[in-house]
């Protein structure tokens, strides 16, 4: 019985010595890229978590859905600044996870279309052939837009792709007055936080 509760202590030591080591100043901010500037790189954190902010990978669209990288972050979220591109609105910030990028960069070409029954359309039409890219399943899209920053409002869902009241227990609409899913059954159903 000693050896347990000395075996115990010990245990408990080691990992509050362990705990204690990571609990200390957090790591700085990453560097920029060369030639990245620390305001587009403020400005496209303005979407994220104050907990993931300052490791963030940072990325700046260029007009051909490719990017620059800002900063190379060492967590997984991703921010960049969509303001003012074709089919955005005039300021609009995103954060979600790298593994999103390619859904992103789809999301954005689908969003130049301005007649918003032939951009469904197309987005219906590559659910249907298969070629929508998946955003990974439980992953966040932090959102901050509106006609400018001053009037702009935060928007957070969470990607839970294929997902459906039957798989996940959840109604796919608010009527409950809780979380329910949106567009359930395709690759876009993300769950909806009512006053989100």
């Amino acid at each position: 019985m000693k050896r347990i509760a000395v075996l115990g202590f010990a245990i408990m030591a080691i990992s509050t010595s362990v705990w204690a080591q990571g609990g200390g100043t957090p790591a700085p901010p990453p560097p920029l890229s060369p030639g990245a500037s620390q305001a587009d790189v403020d400005k496209a954190l303005l979407a994220a978590p104050a907990n993931l902010k300052d490791q963030a990978t940072v990325i700046k669209w260029k007009p051909d859905w490719t990017y620059d990288t800002l900063r190379k972050g060492t967590n997984r979220l991703v921010c960049f600044d969509k303001s003012g591109l074709m089919g955005q609105l005039p300021f609009s910030i995103e954060c979600t996870s790298l593994g999103n990028l390619d859904r992103a960069v789809q999301n954005m070409k689908f969003e130049t279309e301005p007649d918003r029954a032939k951009r469904q359309a197309a987005l219906d039409a590559a659910e249907k052939d298969g070629s929508r890219a998946k955003p990974e399943f439980g992953s966040v899209w932090y959102h901050f837009m509106g006609k400018d920053q001053a009037t702009a409002r935060t928007h957070m869902t969470v990607a839970v792709p294929g997902a459906t009241t039957q798989s996940m227990g959840l109604p796919d609409n608010p009527k409950t007055g809780g979380v329910w899913i949106m567009n359930a059954g395709t690759t876009t159903a993300h769950l909806m936080v009512p006053g989100e």
